[in-house]
């Protein structure tokens, strides 16, 4: 709206433009307060108006007769009707699911299944091999350096 008009006057043209629409069947979501702004460029020879945002909901019909109105005033520097698609609601995607263990599978699993106190001992004796097949590695490196500066020195 023009800055030639009052709040008060931006506030009442508001309150025409919502009995329009509700004349038209139309109903009002929200309806913000007409605020003063400086424009970031001249419209029709203005650097000031109000600003105001309609939230409604019409008939597709009705949309038309509407911009009419707010093309035909003259206070109203400019408008912009933003029409939003109804949402459609989508099927739920299928997702894969694993397969359920029969009861038997689960017998299985349970009487495999070690003891927390045996799982640990079973890995301390792993590391423990391990380490002495290491160590025996050495030892068979050391012997055979030792055979071969043997061989090599004779």
């Amino acid at each position: 709206m023009t800055s030639e008009i009052s709040s008060e006057e931006s506030e009442a043209k508001v309150k025409e433009i919502e009995s329009f629409i509700q004349s038209k069947e139309g109903v009002i979501l929200t309806s913000d307060k007409p605020v003063a702004k400086t424009l970031a460029y001249p419209i029709k020879k203005q650097g000031s108006g109000f600003f105001s945002t309609l939230t409604i909901q019409i008939e597709e019909e009705k949309v038309a007769e509407l911009n009419e109105k707010l093309v035909k005033d003259s206070k109203i520097l400019r408008h912009f009707i933003v029409v939003k698609e109804a949402v459609r609601e989508r099927k739920e995607r299928r997702t894969r699911t694993k397969p359920a263990f029969t009861v038997e599978a689960e017998k299985v699993v349970a009487e495999t299944k070690l003891e927390p106190t045996e799982e640990k001992a079973s890995k301390k004796e792993e590391k423990q091999s391990v380490k002495s097949a290491a160590s025996k590695e050495k030892a068979d490196l050391t012997d055979i350096e030792k055979k071969l500066d043997e061989i090599l020195s004779d």
